[in-house]
């Protein structure tokens, strides 16, 4: 069930709430806005508020025979990732960029956003149908740019049914089939990277892939390999 606010201030606020209150919220249920005044994203910031662009949440309840929980970042960039394909004119331009987001020609199109509450996870996805906002430090892009935007409650339905394949894979298959394939849609190797650590440090290198726990993998320049568990990634 997809149920459609004209506006609200964060979707992820909005069910991270209902969670707290003790409501009862099923797997599959979305809540996706017209206009979020208070949106944000990773790192605290803000996320564009575009009429007619995509903003909405669902929730996931991981068991414990699941996959580990935050590979579910992982999930999700490949249901948006799917979502958008068929709507690209040239499907070789989309990709993804660890951890969550989604680039199109380069430039950044959608992100995503996880919250953890009382045992469940929020899933907020923001897509750039028809507006990308101005941003000093990365370049953006809209659906638009490239060619006519679907409807928002069309896009809606067709990234929940994505959202609900993407979710069943990583239940049934595990995360090797899931890292195979969010490698097979990103940059390719040897992509120059650089990453902005949570301590507020850089680290620049190639693209080596995922290792199996789903952590970015940086081919250094004396040869060595560096993980990253946590941090905001530039293609160089």
């Amino acid at each position: 069930m997809i149920t459609y606010v004209e506006q609200t201030g964060s979707t992820n606020a909005d069910l991270l709430a209902r969670l707290g209150a003790g409501e009862v919220m099923r797997e599959g249920d979305w809540l996706v806005t017209k206009r979020q005044l208070a949106g944000r994203g990773r790192q605290g910031r803000t996320w564009f508020d575009g009429a007619g662009n995509f903003m909405g949440s669902t929730v996931v309840r991981p068991a414990a025979s699941d996959p580990p929980a935050h590979t579910l970042a992982l999930v999700t960039g490949l249901a948006v990732y799917e979502a958008l394909l068929p709507l690209c004119p040239d499907p070789s331009s989309l990709m993804l960029k660890w951890p969550n987001d989604v680039l199109l020609a380069g430039a950044k199109l959608a992100g995503i956003l996880l919250e953890s509450a009382n045992g469940a996870v929020v899933v907020g996805i923001g897509v750039n149908l028809r507006s990308a906002p101005d941003l000093p430090d990365r370049k953006t892009i809209a659906l638009s740019q490239v060619t006519t935007p679907p409807l928002l409650e069309d896009f809606a339905q067709a990234l929940a049914k994505s959202f609900d394949a993407e979710l069943e894979r990583w239940r049934s298959h595990g995360t090797e089939l899931l890292l195979r394939r969010w490698q097979a849609a990103a940059h390719g190797q040897g992509t120059q990277l650089k990453v902005h650590d949570p301590a507020g440090g850089v680290v620049s290198g190639a693209f080596a892939g995922l290792d199996a726990s789903g952590a970015l993998l940086l081919r250094l320049a004396d040869g060595k390999t560096h993980t990253v568990h946590a941090g905001d990634v530039v293609i160089d």
